[in-house]
């Protein structure tokens, strides 16, 4: 039996720490810490949203040079809801896009190999926007709705809000309107169990039922 190794925090270096926080806080992130020391040591946490990880930034908690935190994942359920999301909190945020060739979400200047809009079929994994704090450290949202297989164990299953089950949600009751119209149009009385089966499989990357 191994040891459980829970990633829950990430350092990101900052110039102006009361800068960085008020950017965070305008995100309407959580503030989990604001301590400081005699000794100059000062650390600030935040947790966005649904997030089981957090960002830390403070002074005195490292060495690296401030912006150069690049390519922190973000994923969500909705890439256009979440981008214009932050686009009302006066967030400068890039338009939904999907890379045309491998890796172009991670190229700063050059965005000539980003297609406007999301991916294709709304391909899981497949759209990206982006933005910076103050400092330039770079946040890339990420769209997933269906999981690769072994991701997620279908025996831990979650929601982390209700705007990320509202979203499942909706995807089901439109995988099974589909269900139901290749079956002649009847109603389903079994559709519980449907959505809950569809909803598992598609969090957990296994074969989606029909």
């Amino acid at each position: 039996m191994s040891t459980d190794y829970k990633f829950e925090a990430v350092v990101i270096p900052v110039t102006d720490v009361d800068k960085a926080k008020d950017f965070y806080q305008k995100l309407d992130w959580r503030l989990d810490a604001d301590f400081a020391f005699d000794n100059g040591f000062r650390v600030v946490q935040f947790t966005p949203p649904g997030s089981p990880a957090s960002v830390q930034f403070g002074t005195n908690i490292t060495t690296a040079t401030p912006g150069s935190a690049q390519g922190l994942y973000l994923v969500v359920s909705d890439i256009q809801t979440a981008r214009d999301e932050l686009a009302a909190r006066g967030v400068e945020v890039s338009e939904a896009f999907h890379p045309t060739t491998p890796g172009a979400q991670f190229q700063r200047e050059d965005v000539s190999d980003r297609a406007t809009g999301p991916a294709d079929e709304r391909a899981s994994y497949g759209s990206f926007a982006t933005f910076d704090d103050p400092d330039g450290n770079t946040w890339l949202l990420q769209e997933v709705t269906t999981r690769l297989p072994g991701r997620v164990d279908p025996a831990e299953t979650t929601y982390t809000s209700v705007e990320d089950l509202q979203q499942a949600l909706q995807r089901a009751a439109t995988a099974h309107g589909e269900h139901e119209k290749r079956n002649g149009g009847e109603y389903d009385e079994q559709w519980p169990e449907w959505y809950a089966t569809y909803m598992v499989a598609e969090r957990t990357g296994q074969e989606l039922p029909q």
